[in-house]
């Protein structure tokens, strides 16, 4: 593979922070470096002898600075091929060769995290870095690019080691890591003037950090994830997390972002399906009687709580072997009771976010929809039948309308008094939801007389709501939207039953 040595450099970074390396480096070396404004300054304070740009292209800085190297003199430098054509043109128009181009584009997206400014942000798009980026990719044949500071240990190792000289591999691979960068760059600026759907619909992503998993949601399958967990939650214990662990933490930050704001509140999920939720005045007994819900799933499962962990809460909990336990925060006690098992995970978790937008793979593509954030309070319930549900059966139904959202298709949730009862999701037939829920409150020893149902869509016919009478179930809570509606309707009438219609239909698949 031919070498190029390196014996021209265009230096224009925002982050100073690292060069120092490449700065001593640059010392023993006898290449010619240009540079501009605050980075010409940082290399001459630092022993070097840059010429600055505008002694090239006879131009100074103008327009605030929006415009420094967007010139011929240098591009021309970056862009010619090594040949006599070009290089011809370069000695004809006085162009100086321009071997390596380490650049840093400004923080758009530090900007964008740390100000609605929109003046401010938009002066954060760097356009004379990126264009220096394209350019010495582009020319890859005879130009290396450094294009952010995550690669100056690769050219610390290019003009210590390798005598300041690249293969066509070294050069051809930095510019796969500047389309990366500038690809990346693109898109946060795209996704920031779309965040409103302002624009158009057009699929944008782009994630700087992959981790690669153990594996997938098996064995046999790779897995890895892009994004940035630190944004969502820290991790204070515990082993590295899986594929299958994130899948069920997501559903679970999920579920609890309905009840951020309620009083004390425990999760507990098992294949990203809540199986024990409750509502109480405090964390211990809110764990007690989510785990009743129960507590054979629990075992392996994923924990949530929308408040502090307490020590008297921690000692419940540290009985029960489980996967990952997450809360807003833990007593030192807690704390130091909880990390004594070392493999189970424990996060802290920043804020309940949800996305706007969801997304999945499927087929050849992916398919988009505003993520399911909304939640039905009880001005939405719209009464259907002659009798009306009570304050305390209305408070059961938006807890158990909540719930039903973040079950599998097709559910039914039965609840009382802020308890998760018994559930049945992921069914093919809605009667078979009721049934199991019915079963399950059963088996873990739960009386329903008085209890309350949801369901994720409207009743087709009044079999759900009689089972569910049977079974000691008082007042019910749908979506409606069934050209039969009314022999549900009339079936409450008949029993006496409370029916609210929610208008609202929350299918999970």
């Amino acid at each position: 593979m031919p070498t190029r040595k390196i014996k021209s450099a265009l230096i224009s970074v925002f982050d100073k922070s690292g060069l120092e390396g490449i700065v001593e480096e640059l010392k023993n070396s006898d290449i010619t470096i240009y540079s501009t404004g605050g980075t010409f300054k940082f290399l001459e304070d630092n022993g070097l002898s840059p010429i600055q740009v505008e002694d090239i292209t006879s131009y100074p800085s103008i327009l605030d600075g929006r415009v420094k190297t967007l010139h011929p003199k240098v591009f021309g430098g970056i862009l010619a091929r090594r040949e006599e054509n070009h290089l011809g043109q370069l000695a004809k128009y006085e162009i100086p060769e321009i071997d390596l181009v380490v650049v840093d584009l400004y923080p758009f997206e530090d900007t964008v995290a740390a100000t609605d400014d929109e003046a401010t942000i938009i002066e954060k798009i760097d356009i004379g870095g990126i264009a220096l980026i394209r350019a010495a990719a582009k020319n890859f044949n005879d130009v290396v690019i450094i294009p952010s500071k995550n690669q100056y240990g690769f050219l610390e190792q290019v003009l210590g080691t390798q005598n300041a000289e690249t293969s066509l591999a070294d050069r051809k691979k930095m510019a796969g890591a500047a389309f990366s960068v500038s690809s990346h760059y693109d898109s946060a600026i795209y996704n920031y003037f779309n965040r409103s759907e302002e624009v158009e619909d057009k699929f944008r992503v782009s994630f700087e950090k992959a981790t690669p998993l153990r594996y997938g949601e098996n064995p046999h399958q790779e897995g890895i994830y892009f994004g940035e967990m630190n944004n969502v939650f820290h991790k204070i214990a515990g082993k590295d997390l899986s594929f299958n662990n994130l899948v069920d933490i997501d559903a679970a930050v999920q579920l609890m972002a309905e009840f951020e704001d309620e009083d004390p509140t425990f999760g507990v999920l098992k294949h990203t399906n809540p199986c024990g939720l409750a509502t109480r005045g405090t964390v211990l007994q809110a764990w007690h009687d989510a785990l009743a819900g129960d507590p054979v799933s629990a075992f392996g499962g994923v924990l949530i709580c929308n408040a502090k962990i307490d020590l008297a809460t921690a000692e419940e909990i540290h009985k029960l072997f489980y996967e990952v336990l997450i809360a807003p925060d833990f007593d030192e006690g807690a704390l130091e009771l909880l990390t004594k098992k070392k493999k189970r995970v424990l996060l802290k978790i920043n804020e309940f976010h949800r996305q706007k937008k969801s997304y999945k793979t499927l087929l050849n593509g992916v398919i988009m929809q505003d993520t399911d954030i909304k939640s039905e309070v009880e001005s939405d319930f719209e009464t259907k039948t002659n009798t009306s549900p009570s304050a305390e059966q209305l408070s059961d139904l938006k807890f158990a309308n909540k719930l039903v959202k973040h079950l599998k298709s097709n559910t039914i949730v039965l609840a009382r008094g802020n308890q998760l009862l018994g559930m049945g999701c992921g069914q093919t037939s809605r009667v078979d939801a009721c049934k199991q829920a019915i079963a399950k409150a059963g088996v873990m020893g739960f009386d329903l007389k008085d209890a309350v149902m949801a369901s994720d869509a409207f009743f087709p016919f009044p079999d759900c709501v009689e089972l569910a009478h049977k079974a000691g179930i008082v007042a019910v809570v749908q979506p409606g939207g069934s050209i039969k509606d009314q022999l549900s309707i009339d079936y409450c009438n008949e029993n006496s039953l409370a029916m609210v219609f929610s208008g609202t239909r929350h299918f999970k698949h």
